[in-house]
């Protein structure tokens, strides 16, 4: 698997799970979901995403979209 589809992976995991638990638990738990897409915005603006470089610290295949 590469880092891309990792991160997109879990991106959407911890979407679904924090509206979930928004339904579940509190509404706040919506502002975690909020966290993630502005991440992901702005990794789409710059090329930077934390997750990336951890995943290619443990060793993942880079892809196009985080080359080395």
């Amino acid at each position: 698997m590469t880092i891309e589809r990792t991160v997109l992976a879990f991106a959407g995991a911890v979407v679904s799970f924090s509206i979930l638990l928004s339904w579940i638990v509190s509404p706040w738990w919506v502002l975690l979901a909020l966290f993630v897409g502005l991440n992901l915005l702005q990794s789409a603006f710059t090329g930077f995403c934390p997750l990336a470089r951890i995943l290619r610290k443990l060793g993942l295949k880079h892809g196009a979209m985080f080359p080395q």
